[in-house]
């Protein structure tokens, strides 16, 4: 398995977790200038982005560390583009992050909400 099929296997785990949670998916992979965030979602009437971190091991740390103060910066670039193009500059939002950890092929999941 690729790095590109890693990376869609762990959003796949993160949407089928927040679809169970009650989460509607609006869009997956949203491309903006040079970022991506991984899902765009509505939760209770709020908007959430979202950034999915799986790994395999802890070996380089959890995966929520890797969401980084620049990182970071770039999700709100990201998000500003998707407000602006969708005319909701005015709408609640937060970000979220979705932790995966596989622990023998199982996903450990560690949802932070309001994570930044």
């Amino acid at each position: 398995m690729n790095t590109r099929q890693r990376g869609k296997l762990g959003e796949d785990t993160a949407v089928d977790y927040l679809e169970k949670k009650g989460y509607r998916i609006l869009q997956r992979n949203y491309r903006f200038d040079r970022g991506e965030i991984d899902i765009v979602a509505e939760d209770q009437g709020q908007l959430v982005f979202i950034e999915v971190k799986a790994r395999r091991s802890t070996l380089y740390g959890e995966p929520e560390e890797a969401v980084t103060e620049a990182k970071c910066k770039q999700l709100w670039k990201v998000a500003e583009g998707y407000l602006h193009e969708h005319n909701l500059e005015d709408s609640n939002y937060r970000f979220d992050v979705v932790a995966i950890e596989y622990q023998n092929n199982v996903p450990v999941i560690r949802h932070l909400i309001d994570a930044f």
